[in-house]
């Protein structure tokens, strides 16, 4: 499994800014490498985001996206002291999950 996630979600006013770093090499499935092999594809496919255990949104990304992206995005009404919860699924079907706390 990969490394957690960092997530942040801190509230200010009404609004609450989560920020997210996930761990993933994000192969496109383009590069070669030093023999001349081209390396298979390895990306992110989905991301899922839950405040209190209710969808929020989903992502779908491709082999474009960087290695270990970033991805920030406000919440309207969220609380200090509920909870944020990221998911996501790659194309070889590993997964990971966790969450935070609003503060």
């Amino acid at each position: 499994m990969a490394d957690p996630m960092r997530i942040r979600a801190q509230a200010a006013g009404d609004k609450t800014t989560v920020r997210v770093l996930m761990s993933h090499e994000m192969e496109t499935g383009q590069r070669k490498d030093a023999a001349g092999k081209t390396i298979p594809a390895w990306y992110i496919q989905e991301v899922t985001a839950q405040l209190n255990g209710k969808p929020l949104m989903v992502a779908y990304w491709g082999p474009s996206v960087a290695k270990n992206p970033f991805l920030q995005f406000v919440i309207k009404g969220a609380k200090v002291g509920d909870k944020v919860g990221i998911a996501w699924v790659d194309n070889k079907g590993d997964k990971r999950s966790d969450e935070a706390t609003v503060t």
